[in-house]
């Protein structure tokens, strides 16, 4: 695939939300694409529909109207255990909150998705240990989330995200709970990994100056995409 071809992409989606007798639109008809090895950022008011974009993007909800594609193949057309494949193929996950599995090292965290895939354990282990030397974990790769820092957490987090070297990593305030320092390494170590292992990076963020590091930097307004 060419870095001009769209990873995602999404035609006339709009989700609304019945509250009671009234009906909310979040998305509104909106047209959005993410090209091959491209990084955007999102920005938008708290409740302007920035993480349920993200969330229709990856196929974890469905929108009321409109088309999702994700390398070329429309999700309303898949089963639910088809979009789980093609997630786990395709698609990178960071959160606010890191989500590692509190009774796992940070090694078996990030080996989890590779294991998912059914790739043998020695290859898997290989391939998680490479990539928490990329983040600078190496030496905490035995240490449970409970032992490890609120940075430390993160980096495991986008480690497991990127150890599939997956086509698009969504990121939803990936650095909203860290202080400024750690924010812009985490962001920095982002924008690393997603040039070397040539990713697209889908970022919602609530800080514009970390925003203007991207490619293109979008804000949300009234359902809508529009240029910051």
């Amino acid at each position: 695939m060419n870095k001009n071809q769209s990873v995602i992409e999404c035609r006339n989606v709009s989700k609304v939300y019945d509250d009671g007798h009234l009906q909310v639109t979040v998305l509104d008809r909106l047209d959005f694409s993410v090209e091959r090895g491209s990084s955007v950022s999102i920005i938008g008011a708290s409740g302007s529909g920035k993480s349920t974009l993200l969330h229709i993007l990856g196929g974890l909800d469905t929108p009321s109207i409109g088309e999702v594609t994700l390398m070329n193949q429309p999700l309303a057309r898949l089963s639910q255990a088809n979009i789980g494949r093609l997630r786990n193929q395709h698609l990178g996950f960071v959160y606010q909150f890191h989500h590692l599995l509190p009774e796992f090292t940070a090694l078996e965290n990030v080996m989890m998705p590779l294991l998912i895939r059914r790739l043998a354990k020695d290859e898997a282990q290989a391939r998680a240990l490479a990539m928490l030397e990329k983040v600078g974990l190496q030496n905490r790769s035995a240490h449970r989330p409970g032992e490890l820092s609120g940075g430390e957490r993160q980096r495991a987090a986008i480690a497991r995200a990127l150890v599939t070297h997956p086509a698009c990593v969504l990121a939803d305030e990936p650095t909203g709970n860290l202080d400024y320092k750690n924010a812009r390494n985490i962001l920095d170590m982002m924008l690393d990994l997603q040039t070397e292992i040539q990713a697209s990076l889908v970022v919602v963020t609530h800080d514009d100056e970390l925003a203007r590091r991207f490619d293109r930097v979008l804000t949300m307004v009234d359902g809508q995409l529009v240029p910051f």
